[in-house]
Protein backbone atom coordinates (compact mmCIF):
# COMPACT_ATOMS: atom_id res chain seq x y z
CA UNK A 1 0.00 0.00 0.00
CA UNK A 2 2.88 2.24 0.63
CA UNK A 3 4.38 1.60 -2.38
CA UNK A 4 1.57 2.45 -4.64
CA UNK A 5 1.05 5.82 -2.50
CA UNK A 6 4.76 6.82 -2.99
CA UNK A 7 4.22 5.81 -6.96
CA UNK A 8 1.21 7.51 -7.47
CA UNK A 9 3.10 10.93 -5.64
CA UNK A 10 5.95 10.31 -8.06
CA UNK A 11 3.99 10.84 -11.07
CA UNK A 12 1.64 13.37 -9.63
CA UNK A 13 5.02 15.19 -9.08
CA UNK A 14 6.63 14.42 -12.11
CA UNK A 15 3.53 15.56 -14.23
CA UNK A 16 3.67 18.92 -12.12
CA UNK A 17 7.19 19.26 -13.26
CA UNK A 18 7.37 18.48 -16.64
CA UNK A 19 3.83 20.01 -17.35
CA UNK A 20 5.15 23.92 -16.11
CA UNK A 21 5.02 26.68 -18.22
CA UNK A 22 7.65 29.05 -18.58
CA UNK A 23 7.20 32.06 -20.32
CA UNK A 24 9.79 34.46 -21.90
CA UNK A 25 9.28 38.29 -23.18
CA UNK A 26 11.34 40.03 -25.66
CA UNK A 27 11.21 43.76 -25.90
CA UNK A 28 12.82 44.87 -29.33
CA UNK A 29 13.38 48.24 -30.06
CA UNK A 30 13.44 48.69 -33.66
CA UNK A 31 16.98 49.98 -35.31
CA UNK A 32 16.22 54.30 -36.68
CA UNK A 33 18.82 55.62 -38.52
CA UNK A 34 16.80 58.85 -37.73
CA UNK A 35 15.77 58.82 -33.86
CA UNK A 36 18.63 56.62 -32.87
CA UNK A 37 22.17 57.61 -32.06
CA UNK A 38 23.73 54.52 -34.01
CA UNK A 39 25.80 54.22 -36.85
CA UNK A 40 23.73 54.69 -39.89
CA UNK A 41 22.69 51.01 -41.36
CA UNK A 42 21.73 50.58 -45.09
CA UNK A 43 18.20 52.79 -45.73
CA UNK A 44 16.10 49.50 -45.87
CA UNK A 45 17.23 48.01 -42.10
CA UNK A 46 17.09 51.14 -40.68
CA UNK A 47 13.47 52.28 -41.04
CA UNK A 48 12.02 51.89 -37.66
CA UNK A 49 8.74 51.96 -39.23
CA UNK A 50 9.21 49.03 -41.02
CA UNK A 51 9.46 46.30 -39.18
CA UNK A 52 9.07 43.73 -42.24
CA UNK A 53 12.67 44.93 -42.88
CA UNK A 54 14.33 45.80 -40.05
CA UNK A 55 17.62 45.13 -39.47
CA UNK A 56 16.59 43.44 -35.13
CA UNK A 57 13.27 42.35 -36.64
CA UNK A 58 12.29 40.99 -40.37
CA UNK A 59 16.26 40.70 -41.64
CA UNK A 60 18.06 37.71 -41.87
CA UNK A 61 19.24 37.57 -38.40
CA UNK A 62 16.39 39.89 -36.52
CA UNK A 63 13.93 38.42 -33.91
CA UNK A 64 11.88 37.72 -36.33
CA UNK A 65 13.01 35.71 -39.36
CA UNK A 66 15.44 33.80 -37.10
CA UNK A 67 12.71 32.41 -34.88
CA UNK A 68 10.31 31.44 -37.22
CA UNK A 69 12.49 31.18 -40.28
CA UNK A 70 15.67 29.98 -39.09
CA UNK A 71 15.52 27.48 -36.06
CA UNK A 72 14.00 24.16 -35.87
CA UNK A 73 13.35 24.29 -32.12
CA UNK A 74 10.81 27.38 -32.11
CA UNK A 75 7.09 27.30 -34.08
CA UNK A 76 5.65 30.54 -34.80
CA UNK A 77 2.26 30.28 -32.88
CA UNK A 78 0.44 33.70 -33.70
CA UNK A 79 0.40 37.26 -34.12
CA UNK A 80 -1.12 39.19 -30.70
CA UNK A 81 -3.17 42.45 -31.78
CA UNK A 82 -1.28 45.31 -29.35
CA UNK A 83 -2.99 47.56 -28.01
CA UNK A 84 -0.18 49.96 -27.97
CA UNK A 85 0.30 52.09 -31.21
CA UNK A 86 3.91 52.23 -31.15
CA UNK A 87 4.59 47.94 -31.14
CA UNK A 88 4.34 47.51 -34.70
CA UNK A 89 4.36 43.91 -34.11
CA UNK A 90 3.90 41.73 -31.79
CA UNK A 91 4.18 37.76 -32.02
CA UNK A 92 3.72 34.20 -29.92
CA UNK A 93 6.28 31.33 -30.15
CA UNK A 94 6.40 27.77 -28.95
CA UNK A 95 9.00 25.85 -27.96
CA UNK A 96 9.01 22.34 -29.77
CA UNK A 97 9.88 20.14 -26.96
CA UNK A 98 9.57 22.27 -23.99
CA UNK A 99 6.21 24.04 -22.53
CA UNK A 100 8.26 27.18 -22.94
CA UNK A 101 6.55 30.46 -24.73
CA UNK A 102 7.94 33.49 -26.39
CA UNK A 103 6.68 36.56 -27.02
CA UNK A 104 8.24 38.77 -28.69
CA UNK A 105 7.43 42.84 -29.44
CA UNK A 106 8.65 45.34 -32.06
CA UNK A 107 8.62 48.62 -30.67
CA UNK A 108 8.63 51.58 -33.47
CA UNK A 109 12.31 53.00 -33.45
CA UNK A 110 11.50 56.14 -32.68
CA UNK A 111 10.05 55.41 -29.52
CA UNK A 112 13.54 53.17 -27.93
CA UNK A 113 13.21 55.01 -24.46
CA UNK A 114 9.75 53.73 -24.04
CA UNK A 115 10.45 50.29 -25.05
CA UNK A 116 13.71 50.27 -22.72
CA UNK A 117 11.50 51.30 -20.00
CA UNK A 118 8.81 48.45 -20.72
CA UNK A 119 11.66 46.31 -20.43
CA UNK A 120 12.80 47.66 -17.08
CA UNK A 121 9.83 47.61 -15.35
CA UNK A 122 9.09 44.23 -16.41
CA UNK A 123 12.06 43.24 -15.02
CA UNK A 124 11.01 44.80 -12.01
CA UNK A 125 7.93 42.48 -12.33
CA UNK A 126 5.49 45.36 -13.17
CA UNK A 127 3.02 46.13 -16.16
CA UNK A 128 1.90 42.03 -15.99
CA UNK A 129 0.64 40.76 -18.95
CA UNK A 130 -1.90 37.70 -19.73
CA UNK A 131 -2.21 35.78 -22.83
CA UNK A 132 -4.69 33.37 -23.63
CA UNK A 133 -3.78 29.98 -25.52
CA UNK A 134 -5.19 26.35 -25.54
CA UNK A 135 -7.06 26.98 -22.48
CA UNK A 136 -3.93 28.21 -20.60
CA UNK A 137 -2.57 31.73 -18.99
CA UNK A 138 0.42 32.59 -19.94
CA UNK A 139 2.64 35.25 -18.08
CA UNK A 140 4.24 38.10 -19.75
CA UNK A 141 5.62 41.68 -19.07
CA UNK A 142 5.92 41.24 -15.28
CA UNK A 143 4.67 37.93 -15.16
CA UNK A 144 7.65 36.40 -17.75
CA UNK A 145 10.37 34.08 -16.11
CA UNK A 146 12.59 35.64 -18.20
CA UNK A 147 13.03 39.24 -19.66
CA UNK A 148 14.99 40.25 -22.67
CA UNK A 149 16.06 43.51 -24.46
CA UNK A 150 17.10 43.65 -28.16
CA UNK A 151 18.56 46.71 -29.97
CA UNK A 152 20.60 50.10 -29.58
CA UNK A 153 21.83 50.97 -26.06
CA UNK A 154 19.69 54.73 -25.54
CA UNK A 155 20.74 54.46 -21.98
CA UNK A 156 23.95 56.58 -23.74
CA UNK A 157 21.73 59.52 -24.84
CA UNK A 158 18.76 59.50 -21.96
CA UNK A 159 18.49 58.62 -18.44
CA UNK A 160 15.49 56.61 -17.30
CA UNK A 161 13.09 57.86 -14.41
CA UNK A 162 11.27 54.61 -13.52
CA UNK A 163 9.22 53.92 -9.87
CA UNK A 164 10.67 50.49 -8.72
CA UNK A 165 8.74 48.52 -6.62
CA UNK A 166 10.45 46.31 -3.54
CA UNK A 167 10.68 43.13 -4.97
CA UNK A 168 9.37 41.69 -1.57
CA UNK A 169 9.30 37.53 -1.73
CA UNK A 170 8.52 37.88 -5.44
CA UNK A 171 11.37 35.94 -7.48
CA UNK A 172 14.05 37.90 -8.37
CA UNK A 173 13.43 38.31 -12.48
CA UNK A 174 16.35 37.10 -14.64
CA UNK A 175 17.66 39.03 -17.73
CA UNK A 176 19.41 39.58 -21.32
CA UNK A 177 20.25 42.49 -22.87
CA UNK A 178 21.75 42.64 -26.24
CA UNK A 179 23.32 45.89 -26.69
CA UNK A 180 26.24 48.01 -26.74
CA UNK A 181 28.28 48.52 -23.81
CA UNK A 182 24.58 47.15 -21.29
CA UNK A 183 26.61 46.48 -18.81
CA UNK A 184 27.73 49.52 -17.93
CA UNK A 185 25.01 51.68 -18.65
CA UNK A 186 22.19 49.19 -17.21
CA UNK A 187 23.82 48.12 -14.37
CA UNK A 188 22.35 50.95 -12.79
CA UNK A 189 18.78 49.97 -13.28
CA UNK A 190 18.72 46.12 -13.31
CA UNK A 191 19.42 46.90 -9.67
CA UNK A 192 17.03 49.54 -8.83
CA UNK A 193 14.59 46.69 -10.42
CA UNK A 194 15.65 44.11 -8.19
CA UNK A 195 16.52 41.67 -11.45
CA UNK A 196 19.31 39.64 -12.12
CA UNK A 197 21.57 39.49 -15.18
CA UNK A 198 22.01 36.55 -17.31
CA UNK A 199 23.87 37.86 -20.07
CA UNK A 200 24.70 41.28 -20.94
CA UNK A 201 27.83 42.70 -23.24
CA UNK A 202 31.18 44.80 -22.13
CA UNK A 203 31.26 46.05 -25.64
CA UNK A 204 30.17 47.24 -29.10
CA UNK A 205 28.12 44.34 -30.56
CA UNK A 206 25.51 43.38 -33.07
CA UNK A 207 22.03 42.33 -31.31
CA UNK A 208 20.93 39.30 -33.56
CA UNK A 209 19.15 36.97 -32.60
CA UNK A 210 21.69 34.41 -32.54
CA UNK A 211 23.21 35.49 -29.39
CA UNK A 212 19.43 35.56 -27.84
CA UNK A 213 18.62 32.33 -28.70
CA UNK A 214 21.54 30.47 -27.69
CA UNK A 215 21.52 32.00 -24.14
CA UNK A 216 17.93 30.98 -24.46
CA UNK A 217 18.63 27.09 -25.20
CA UNK A 218 21.18 27.14 -21.93
CA UNK A 219 18.27 28.96 -19.92
CA UNK A 220 16.10 26.03 -20.64
CA UNK A 221 18.25 23.78 -19.55
CA UNK A 222 19.45 25.26 -16.41
CA UNK A 223 22.52 25.99 -17.99
CA UNK A 224 24.75 28.02 -15.20
CA UNK A 225 25.73 31.37 -16.08
CA UNK A 226 29.33 31.08 -17.07
CA UNK A 227 27.71 28.33 -19.52
CA UNK A 228 25.09 30.15 -21.29
CA UNK A 229 27.88 32.99 -21.40
CA UNK A 230 30.18 30.50 -23.27
CA UNK A 231 27.28 29.54 -25.38
CA UNK A 232 26.88 32.92 -26.06
CA UNK A 233 30.42 34.01 -27.27
CA UNK A 234 30.73 30.38 -28.92
CA UNK A 235 27.75 31.33 -31.77
CA UNK A 236 28.59 35.00 -31.51
CA UNK A 237 32.32 34.08 -33.10
CA UNK A 238 30.10 31.66 -35.53
CA UNK A 239 28.50 34.75 -36.97
CA UNK A 240 31.06 38.01 -37.09
CA UNK A 241 34.32 35.70 -37.25
CA UNK A 242 35.48 38.01 -34.52
CA UNK A 243 37.23 34.98 -32.65
CA UNK A 244 36.36 33.33 -29.41
CA UNK A 245 38.53 34.99 -27.13
CA UNK A 246 37.27 38.41 -28.07
CA UNK A 247 33.93 37.41 -27.83
CA UNK A 248 34.36 35.33 -24.67
CA UNK A 249 34.84 38.77 -23.66
CA UNK A 250 32.16 41.16 -25.15
CA UNK A 251 29.95 38.83 -22.78
CA UNK A 252 29.05 38.95 -19.01
CA UNK A 253 26.85 37.30 -16.76
CA UNK A 254 26.74 38.97 -13.23
CA UNK A 255 27.46 42.52 -11.65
Amino acid sequence: MELKITVVIFFMLFKTAYGQIKTIHVFVALCDNQFQGIVPVPKKLGNGKDPKNNLYWGAAYGVKSFFKYKTTDWQFVKKINSSKSIVLEKLLFKHVSKNVYLLAEAYNGKYIKTCIEDFLKASNSQSNEILLYNNEKLGFGGDADLLAYIGHNGLMEFNMNISYREIGKKKNKEAIILACFSKDYFSSEIKRAGAIPLLWTTHLMAPEAYTLKSAIDGWILNETGEQIKERAARVYNKYQKCGIRGARNLFSTDF
